[in-house]
């Protein structure tokens, strides 16, 4: 069905052709790639300790693909720790707390079960480069490989402590209150979708002191009971199971637990574009400085980064992108609208573990209902779509002919192509997880951002025609 190589790593379809899906050979071959790359830019004199954290998330196809990674890696003379069922953030605080050379995450994030990645990281823990992800993938066209002899190959050892030990650096984390938050007796429902999650919220939220804990869809197979896209839209069993537990909130998370949304007590969303704006309310109450998110996500942050004294940074999408702004500007704190939270003082990667410690303190110290909380934020509504690609369409050529139609506006092409109206603005972009095209639009009033989209939808298919 799909194979897209992008700054998000190695994602495709399980299945199918070579080539043109993740088959086993192309598991293979891109690992194989990534592993020479590794042994070619450290430098060490005895390559025999290079070392690589693999974890992965609870897709059907998982278990599987992992084998094939590591069983890949050591035949170069890797040596694997293997996290086995494990968080994209815990993969990424293993690399940096076992000085490992670099990581491997298998998971396809938010896409169905029928999908899965290799998300690559480097010594610091942190997703590859655009620049790096060129080599390895020129690496994989020519299979410049050269596997280890008998008396080389790699090792494996199996890694149960790293949540733990992940857990434990965010209870240390000085703006996490612990004791705020077991104080409260919060009774939270949390949304597993059938992986990962289902492992590592309920521990943290036990470390925590939240007791009172319900989880849906729990079983850990794969299987995914909805959309693993945590949208509105498929999240209606958590938002009944809420308000049916009497609960303070409900949580869901994406299969490896970098994206987060929370549910009001009444079972209304609380927007999983004001997951960062909440959060970045209140580190900067505490550590006031500058804030970042991708170039699709609300306006809110700017306007509670205003009102705390600092300054807002757009940029383009993907957690790459987010990360080297918010180094670049020396962010506090940033991330993706789509519920990604980054804290640099943890690590530099999407985690939503530190997320939901940070929004509970804050709750907790607010003595206000989630609901309330949410109604102290600006109002901004976003309309979210896309728009499946068909093959050999010319992306940007159509953006060319839109361009052109709304020359007298505002725009920037740093990431597609983003429109100012006035206070509102749509942006259009291709996906680096989907063959898509996705069209954002944000304004002060519903109607007007689901107009603005639609409009460009229309746009988008009468310029590739």
């Amino acid at each position: 069905m799909a194979l897209i190589k992008s700054i998000s790593g190695i994602r495709g379809t399980i299945g199918g052709k070579t080539g043109t899906n993740l088959t086993p050979l192309d598991v293979v071959k891109f690992t194989a790639a990534y592993g020479t790359w590794l042994l070619q830019s450290i430098e060490k004199s005895n390559p025999a300790s290079c070392k690589v954290v693999v974890g992965r998330d609870g897709r059907i196809s998982g278990s599987m693909v992992k084998n094939l990674v590591n069983a890949t890696l050591i035949s170069l003379g890797i040596n694997v720790v293997d996290l086995d069922l494990s968080t994209t953030p815990t993969v990424e605080m293993g690399v940096k707390i076992l000085h490992a050379d670099g990581g491997i995450i298998l998971t396809a994030s938010h896409n169905p079960k029928e999908w899965n990645a290799l998300k690559l990281l480097n010594n610091k823990g942190e997703f590859i480069s655009g620049e790096e992800g060129k080599l390895i993938l020129e690496l994989a066209e020519k299979e410049s490989f050269s596997f280890a002899d008998i008396d080389h190959i790699g090792t494996i050892s199996q890694n149960s402590e790293l949540l733990g030990a992940h857990i434990d650096a965010i209870l240390c984390n000085k703006m996490v209150d612990k004791k705020a938050i077991k104080n409260a007796g919060f009774k939270i429902v949390i949304d597993a979708i059938n992986s990962s999650g289902s492992i590592a919220v309920p521990a943290l939220l036990r470390a925590l002191g939240v007791e009172d804990i319900v989880i849906i869809n729990e079983e850990v197979n794969g299987q995914f009971s909805h959309n693993p896209e945590p949208l509105p839209a498929h999240l209606t069993e958590l938002s009944h199971a809420v308000e049916t537990n009497n609960a303070t909130l409900g949580i869901a998370v994406d299969p490896d637990v970098d994206r987060l949304c929370f549910v009001c007590e009444d079972g209304t969303m609380f927007g999983e574009e004001y997951t960062l704006v909440a959060v970045a309310d209140y580190v900067l109450s505490k550590q006031p400085g500058n804030t970042v998110s991708n170039m699709s996500s609300t306006r809110a942050l700017k306007d509670i980064t205003i009102k705390h004294g600092g300054e807002y940074f757009a940029s383009a999408v993907g957690e790459v992108n987010v990360v080297n702004k918010m180094k670049e500007v020396n962010a506090v704190i940033g991330g993706e609208g789509n519920g990604g939270i980054i804290v640099p003082e943890l690590h530099y990667g999407r985690d939503a573990l530190i997320g939901i410690a940070l929004f509970l303190t804050h709750l907790a110290n607010s003595k206000k209902s989630v609901k309330q909380l949410r109604n102290t934020y600006p109002d901004y509504f976003m309309s979210k779509n896309k728009i499946t690609l068909e093959e050999n369409v010319d992306v940007k050529a159509v953006f060319k002919k839109i361009q052109n139609k709304y020359k007298s506006l505002p725009f920037s092409t740093e990431d597609g192509l983003k429109i100012e109206f006035d206070n509102d603005w749509v942006h259009l972009r291709t996906s680096n997880t989907e063959p898509i095209i996705r069209i954002y639009a944000e304004s002060n009033f519903e109607t007007t951002a689901d107009n603005i989209a639609m409009k460009l939808i229309k746009d988008i298919q009468e310029a590739i025609l």
